[in-house]
């Protein structure tokens, strides 16, 4: 693959990341707290991609990469005045021809060194993130991982924040079930959204994602419901619950974790976040 080409695919790839990065695309991939450094990686992509391209266009610098270590080749590249000499002597058999180096190219060796047609296989991968906007991870990636909650021990827990009800993330909240006996949450009311996820006794639980750094390590967590729970509605629908703090758990078939659930007071269909891993 010549300078050119490699230019043009390095200016696609640092497009389509800058193109993910400063749209709400870039959080189905990695947590919000990346988007500067995506940014700033797209930017230079294309920065190197465009100084490529205008030093290969002034100078005119189109030969093959697959061939830049053979000699014959840059002689070719400046007239192949030498090089046709040279086959003259040495490749001519008995009927004064050139058949034994051919090659079956161009008369100069180059044949054997066409550009890998493979190498435009890069641009694939380029043109799905361009093109294609995968959904964030729902249900059935939920489904196939034990709840994470064990590696999310807290020791102290702060203050509800004010409000009636208290708007807290579903980690939250769980969190303060499991490890501190719902004691930071008390007779308070809680709000908090997710997405439904089925449960193996045939009810559902309320699901949330949470990421370490990107999508590729992205771990559940999940809360039983009880009281109004919600109905009517197929796993992956995002919902926002009103609840309190009930004692009640159970354990996730997976991996055995504990679960904790919520009584719903009062639920709501949402639309889906631009932010649904937390």
């Amino acid at each position: 693959m010549n300078r050119q080409a490699q230019g043009v695919v390095m200016l696609l790839l640092g497009g389509a990341i800058l193109k993910a990065s400063l749209t709400d695309m870039y959080l189905r991939y990695v947590k919000a707290g990346l988007q500067p450094f995506l940014i700033g990686a797209g930017a230079l992509l294309v920065i190197a991609a465009v100084m490529t391209l205008w030093y290969d266009l002034r100078h005119g610098t189109t030969v093959d990469t697959e061939c830049a270590d053979h000699p014959e080749s840059v002689g070719a590249g400046r007239g192949g005045l030498a090089h046709d000499h040279g086959h003259d002597h040495a490749d001519s058999g008995p009927g004064g021809g050139h058949g034994d180096h051919d090659h079956g190219g161009d008369g100069h060796g180059h044949g054997a060194h066409r550009e890998p047609r493979v190498g435009w296989l890069l641009i694939l991968p380029v043109l799905g993130l361009l093109l294609v906007a995968p959904p964030a991870l729902g249900s059935y990636a939920a489904g196939q991982a034990g709840s994470a909650l064990s590696a999310q021990q807290v020791s102290d827990f702060p203050a509800l924040p004010d409000g009636d009800p208290a708007e807290i993330s579903v980690l939250d909240y769980a969190t303060r079930a499991i490890f501190d006996k719902g004691l930071s949450i008390g007779d308070r009311r809680v709000r908090v959204s997710g997405f439904l996820s089925d449960n193996s006794d045939g009810g559902q639980l309320l699901t949330r994602m949470i990421l370490s750094c990107c999508a590729a390590d992205a771990r559940p967590i999940k809360v039983g419901m009880s009281g109004s729970v919600p109905t009517g509605l197929p796993a992956d629908s995002w919902v926002e619950i009103t609840g309190k703090y009930t004692e009640q758990q159970g354990a996730d078939p997976v991996n055995g974790e504990s679960i904790p659930f919520i009584e719903v007071l009062e639920w709501r269909a949402i639309q889906a976040p631009a932010e649904q891993y937390e």
